[in-house]
């Protein structure tokens, strides 16, 4: 069996991607990134080296809070939730990405 590619992230999702997960609920980082890779079947990998840090600056932006507790093995994890900013900005970004997916399905159709 060959290879699956890499799944490249689109310069600026990932931010996106975070809020959209967190939209749904609080979350452990390393949760957040297990979920995006599950639900896009390994297509999306999140790295801790883009991850964290793309938490700390959605927290230093208030979008998001954070506080310790304890993750389903019960280890001490930190989990992220939306701050209302957050959610509106989730909301928003969800919108943009879908307008930009669609017309760049009505270039791309008749291939």
């Amino acid at each position: 069996m060959g290879r699956q590619p890499k799944g490249e992230l689109v310069q600026g999702t990932l931010d996106m991607l975070i809020l959209a997960r967190l939209a749904r609920g609080p979350m452990h980082g390393f949760g957040i990134a297990e979920h995006i890779q599950e639900v896009t079947e390994n297509v999306l990998r999140i790295e801790e080296g883009s991850l964290y840090p793309a938490l700390h600056r959605l927290e230093s932006q208030g979008m998001i809070t954070s506080e310790w507790g304890a993750s389903a093995n019960n280890r001490q994890a930190k989990f992220y939730q939306l701050t209302p900013r957050g959610r509106k900005q989730a909301g928003e970004e969800v919108s943009k990405w879908q307008r930009l997916v669609a017309a760049i399905g009505r270039v791309i159709e008749p291939v």
